[in-house]
């Protein structure tokens, strides 16, 4: 294998690495904004869009 070709392989390499470690990251985090609302909604916590007076 010659030096660009393994270059080349390295940079691809390193990029899918990175990527798939940003993708799990993303994932992992999404799970815990979701249970972090569903604690707040189990609390009785609502978002200020869903209230029933129109004073704002």
């Amino acid at each position: 294998m010659s030096a660009h070709a393994l270059y080349v392989a390295s940079a691809y390499g390193v990029s899918v690495l990175v990527l798939a470690s940003l993708a799990a990251w993303i994932m992992l985090d999404q799970r815990g904004r979701k249970r972090e609302l569903a604690k707040l909604d189990a609390a009785g916590m609502r978002r200020r869009s869903e209230r029933s007076d129109a004073s704002s």
